[in-house]
């Protein structure tokens, strides 16, 4: 994997009226960490349940609050730390995407320049068989095509670069002037958890069921409530319906999250065996680069096919960044489907 620090220049902006330059390093980690520490929509949700907390001491302190008040401020609180859990999850789903698009883009900024040096080297071949006449104008037509589109893919990867680069300063809530590099991202961990693990009490962890929960909840009070002898046999059974309907939702609600669990874990199934693929074609290529050179020293090959092999096995190389990428990305999204951090970067 290439170790090539990525410079990231952040946004410049004003700090107490001044410009002020600094540099740092940062890791996949550090950039979660100060997402998850400074981030917007952390910060929205954390104060929120910080509202929802105060509401409900407020209201266990008066004791002549309803039950069915005490219930919903109750199930507010849960709520919003579900909320809160799930903000994190997708901020560092967030951010591992961007920092991940910005180091892969700049170690693609690597081989594509290599391709172009080798494109441009096999122009100039093409056009001394040309001039040897032991080529034709079209191979002379296809060399320089291949040449343009090398340098296109190149210009491209450099105008991309800028643009991730911001989006992952935007989304770090970076200070003013601030010169970071970042770090090449670590290997992912390994998926420990079981599907069954990652499907089991997804009721208390993704916010959309938590709310379906607190009213499938809250519907069996109502019918609890309404129960008597002196409340009208009319409301108990509209009361049973509600709660029949709210929990046949919550049922529905939780079937469908525990089938995106299941494919979000397959996902990172295949990710993860595509990399050991990534590997073992880069390891073909280094022997094949090796072989080439092998050749080149004898004389048995030309030194253009030895700067294709290099080419070769820093696309293989690539390759194997990326395959890894892709399993960090996975796993983000497993997390984010599950609500359980299975990356070891939420903290």
């Amino acid at each position: 994997m290439n170790r090539t620090l990525i410079h990231l220049t952040a946004l410049m902006l004003a700090v107490t009226g001044l410009a002020s330059a600094q540099t740092g390093r940062l890791t996949l980690q550090g950039a979660v960490t100060r997402a998850l520490e400074s981030g917007a929509d952390v910060t929205t949700a954390r104060a929120n349940l910080q509202k929802a907390q105060a509401n409900l001491r407020a209201v266990r302190a008066d004791p002549t609050t309803p039950i069915t008040t005490l219930t919903q401020a109750e199930q507010d609180v849960a709520g919003q730390a579900a909320t809160l859990a799930a903000t994190k999850l997708a901020t560092a789903q967030t951010v591992i995407t961007q920092y991940l698009g910005a180091s892969d883009t700049a170690e693609r900024l690597s081989v594509a320049a290599a391709q172009v040096a080798l494109s441009e080297r096999q122009l100039k071949i093409a056009q001394a068989r040309l001039a040897a006449r032991v080529a034709t104008t079209l191979d002379v037509s296809r060399a320089q095509n291949a040449l343009n589109g090398d340098r296109q893919d190149l210009q491209s990867a450099r105008e991309q670069l800028p643009v991730l680069e911001a989006q992952l300063a935007r989304s770090l809530n970076l200070p003013a002037g601030t010169d970071l590099t970042l770090s090449a991202p670590p290997a992912p961990p390994k998926l420990s958890v079981t599907l069954a693990a990652l499907q089991a009490g997804l009721d208390k962890r993704l916010p959309a069921l938590v709310q379906a929960a607190n009213g499938s909840a809250f519907a069996a009070l109502q019918v609890k409530l309404a129960d008597n002898d002196y409340t009208p046999a009319r409301t108990l059974e509209d009361a049973r319906v509600s709660a029949q309907n709210a929990q046949r939702s919550l049922d529905d609600a939780t079937r469908s999250a525990a089938t995106q669990v299941r494919d979000a874990y397959r996902t990172v199934q295949d990710a993860q065996e595509r990399v050991a693929l990534a590997r073992e074609s880069l390891a073909n290529t280094q022997t094949s680069l090796t072989q080439a050179q092998a050749r080149l020293k004898a004389g048995t090959a030309a030194a253009v096919d030895v700067q294709q092999a290099q080419v070769q096995t820093q696309q293989a190389a690539l390759n194997v960044t990326q395959a890894s990428g892709n399993v960090w990305k996975a796993l983000a999204a497993l997390g984010s489907a599950a609500g359980l951090d299975v990356t070891g970067l939420v903290k």
